[in-house]
């Protein structure tokens, strides 16, 4: 499986592709072209673009929760099938694989919107929805998680803004949403994460229960640690300690200081826009 960064906080160094905070993925393996998020602009095209990859003929595209940063390139997503269609180029639309509650309405006081701007109702008329909050394998070796089961106290978290219920009324969005896929190599697991909004933690010990693998060979993506508490920080150096892994590439939402405490119990190695890493 080769697993290439299409949108990273940065880029690597030389070559010339565009970054932001968010985050997207292209995941290759025996004929399944899977895109996992979207990132926050339209940049996630023009990456792939200079990189020669054509985003028309995914099989999947995967989200890992419905935040800005990692679903709002829906809209240039749909805009560049439909111009495909108005030029009949050749390309057929993706499965949408997403937990059901992807798409609600997330808000926090101070910006207001910061969740998907499309309904599952209009995503359905671009794409075939496929939603589930249990696992769902898009191949033999390839697992999109659902619901993650939060077992590990110190990866608690306070709320990221809220939700309505149908009453109007508004209710703390913990992230139920959240989500990861994770590929069955050889030699172990891959974890690919978005934010793990959910936990990183939680999120391993669930990927290891549904393959029935304790092996861990990597794990690429957000670990949402920004700024996190002396307790969750010391939890999660502790869990990684045990959990040995072959290494570790966390990007997006970790900050520097995290990345030094990883580094200090994990073989720690460099992401940015334009990374290819190759699983057998």
């Amino acid at each position: 499986m080769k697993l290439t960064v299409l949108v990273d906080n940065n880029t690597l160094i030389d070559r010339y592709f565009f970054a932001e905070p968010g985050l997207s993925f292209l995941l290759e393996d025996s004929g399944i072209r899977v895109l996992f998020d979207t990132g926050y602009s339209d940049i996630f095209l023009t990456n792939a673009r200079k990189m020669g990859h054509s985003l028309l003929d995914l099989d999947y595209l995967v989200l890992s929760h419905g935040h800005l940063d990692h679903s709002w390139g829906l809209g240039p997503l749909i805009r560049l099938f439909t111009e495909a269609g108005i030029e009949r180029l050749p390309g057929r639309p993706p499965v949408l694989v997403a937990h059901p509650l992807a798409f609600e309405s997330k808000k926090t006081e101070e910006i207001g919107e910061i969740g998907s701007l499309f309904t599952p109702k209009k995503l359905s008329e671009h794409f075939r929805l496929q939603l589930s909050s249990t696992p769902l394998w898009l191949s033999e070796k390839l697992v999109f998680l659902g619901e993650i089961p939060r077992n590990f106290t110190f990866e608690a978290e306070a709320a990221v803004g809220y939700v309505k219920d149908s009453e109007g009324n508004k209710i703390p969005d913990h992230l139920p949403d959240d989500t990861a896929l994770v590929y069955r190599a050889e030699a172990g697991l891959v974890i690919i994460t978005g934010c793990s909004h959910s936990g990183i933690c939680n999120i391993a010990e669930y990927a290891k229960e549904v393959c029935g693998d304790s092996r861990v060979l990597d794990i690429v993506g957000g670990f949402h640690l920004l700024k996190p508490s002396e307790e969750r920080m010391r939890g999660t150096l502790e869990y990684l300690k045990k959990l040995d892994p072959g290494c570790v590439h966390a990007c997006h939402c970790t900050d520097l200081n995290s990345k030094i405490e990883l580094s200090k119990v994990c073989r720690l190695k460099e992401v940015g826009v334009g990374l290819q890493i190759e699983y057998f």
